[in-house]
């Protein structure tokens, strides 16, 4: 697994619109987002003590999450997912899943994981059955992504944030999901050896500190 570095920032909407506008002069939209921006659908699964949100929340160093995801409502392509996080540096591994595969996973049905081909399925099915992690809640979100050569970065404005609660119908569009994370938006930074001094400029901000924001730690909260 290929580590890279990220930092999370929590910024207002007029910060976005700020960086939106320096990031345009300095990198390149993602080709795969349309009119510049994508929505993503993730599920996360934890287990029933919740421990992967108690380690978000307890400042764990190491830890991982798993998700099912797909983007801008099209089923058609789908993700099961992996992040593992150590300190300030993260990576991903993923594997193909098919809608029907998705939804016998939602379902319960997962006897047919355990002879999957991808390592990764086979890895949440014994995740599965050793520690009954589960699906716990859908997260919805608009993320706008610009890409930069040297350092292989990636930064991405995420906002519009949305929880499910405890609603796990992923494949369903039409699932009502409610606004979460009190409209704060999110700066992420991603590099591999080094940030250009260009982009460190594009995202800087005087008063944002850097953070470990959680999507899904904020959607498991109680919307007041």
């Amino acid at each position: 697994m290929q580590f890279r570095h990220e930092l999370k920032h929590e910024i207002t909407v007029s910060d976005m619109i700020a960086i939106r506008q320096r990031l345009r002069a300095v990198a390149t939209p993602d080709p795969h987002a349309v009119s510049g921006k994508y929505l993503i659908r993730s599920l996360y699964f934890d287990t029933p003590e919740d421990k992967a949100l108690l380690e978000k929340q307890s400042g764990v160093s190491r830890r991982n999450k798993f998700r099912i995801r797909f983007y801008n409502g099209d089923t058609s392509v789908i993700h099961l997912e992996k992040k593992c996080k150590t300190a300030n540096l993260g990576c991903k591994v993923s594997a193909p899943l098919t809608a029907e595969q998705a939804q016998s996973i939602v379902d319960g049905n997962i006897e047919w994981m355990k002879d999957s081909e991808y390592d990764l399925v086979r890895e949440l099915y014994s995740k599965m059955v050793s520690e009954r992690l589960r699906p716990r809640t859908i997260v919805d979100y608009t993320r706008e992504p610009f890409i930069f050569g040297p350092g292989n970065v990636r930064v991405t404005l995420d906002y519009d944030i949305r929880s499910g609660l405890g609603c796990v119908d992923f494949l369903n569009n039409e699932c009502v999901t409610v606004p979460a994370a009190g409209g704060t938006c999110i700066l992420e930074v991603k590099w591999d050896n080094f940030l250009p001094d260009i982009i460190r400029d594009a995202v800087q901000l005087p008063h944002a500190r850097t953070g470990a924001f959680s999507k899904y730690e904020v959607c498991r909260q109680p919307i007041i």
